[in-house]
């Protein structure tokens, strides 16, 4: 039984956040225990095929060196995502900048292999190795998925955040996990392998993730803050066919505009929306265009890109068709 201890400045930075990089590394959880990760056996059969491939299997060597049974890695491969949408690459260049006292001290708790001692001795030399071994797992693995598991994640932010909103943080940690529950100034978990964690002041990125099975709260460390991994919301839409051609929607809509509000039932830009349904880009945001005036669907904007979802009113529509 563990709990993270709050001030007033930690619940004002209380955020959200992806990381396409914790992702890579909790599939190979998924990949080594598949009973405890059913939902994602289409996934596993696929990746262990590809992990059975002759170039794959040597580059991945490193990374499946310091595998445990159950799955587990070194706590410097999953460093704290900074934003609430870390690209990969960014990710992976705090991994290689990790100093050697903390790669040797993480090593420490992983089973003893060739590959860790070789990085104990020589981190320098040996962690762009090993860098360049999750690079392979993520490209093979999880990057071609990769927008289908963002939408799902950033779904599940837009309905937590929407929760904050409306009923409050009592409300919303006490839905993340029934492990989880608020109390006073303080979130408090009973799962026994939760830390004891002083929050003073670094806030709590709050991540959602496909591939977690339970609630994992970091400590973090001098240079990083801690964080909190849940398991994100309808991970069980993740890898079934969806179907978008709804014969009662497309005649009140039509067939292209049924089916572009079939897939705004997870954020999606333009681009993803054109991929998927084979329409150009200018039909796509004519199309939008006619549906959001409708009220069928909202759009908000991160950085650079719009993404469309289904707003209630939609929703209700594709869950009566």
């Amino acid at each position: 039984m563990g709990e993270v201890r709050f001030d007033a400045n930690d619940v004002a930075n209380i955020r959200f956040a992806i990381s396409p990089l914790w992702e890579t590394v909790a599939s190979l959880r998924a990949l080594a225990d598949p009973g405890r990760h059913v939902v994602h056996l289409p996934w596993i059969k696929t990746a262990r095929t590809a992990a059975q491939g002759r170039d794959l299997a040597a580059r991945t060597a490193p990374l499946l060196g310091l595998t445990g049974r159950d799955g587990s890695l070194p706590a410097f491969l999953t460093p704290p995502p900074n934003c609430p949408l870390a690209e990969f690459e960014e990710e992976l260049a705090i991994v290689l900048a990790t100093p050697a006292a903390r790669v040797r001290a993480d090593l420490e708790a992983t089973q003893p292999s060739s590959f860790a001692r070789a990085l104990a001795e020589d981190p320098e030399r040996e962690l762009p190795r090993l860098v360049d071994a999750v690079r392979g797992w993520w490209l093979a693995a999880i990057e071609p998925h990769w927008s289908r598991m963002r939408a799902v994640l950033e779904a599940d932010i837009s309905h937590r955040a929407r929760q904050l909103a409306e009923d409050g943080l009592a409300a919303l940690f006490d839905s993340l996990h029934p492990t989880l529950r608020w109390a006073g100034d303080r979130l408090v978990s009973t799962d026994p392998r939760s830390p004891e964690i002083e929050l003073r002041g670094r806030g709590l990125p709050l991540t959602p993730s496909v591939y977690a099975n339970r609630c994992v709260l970091l400590a973090g460390g001098a240079a990083s803050s801690p964080v909190a991994i849940y398991p994100a919301r309808a991970v069980g839409t993740l890898w079934e066919g969806r179907r978008t051609d709804v014969d009662g929607l497309a005649r009140l809509l039509g067939r292209s505009r049924a089916r572009l509000l079939g897939y705004t039932s997870s954020p999606s830009t333009t681009t993803q929306l054109a991929a998927r349904t084979g329409l150009s880009l200018g039909a796509v945001s004519q199309h939008l265009a006619v549906l959001r005036e409708a009220g069928l669907v909202t759009s908000s904007r991160y950085r650079r890109e719009v993404n469309y979802t289904a707003s209630d009113l939609g929703a209700a529509l594709l869950d009566r068709a």
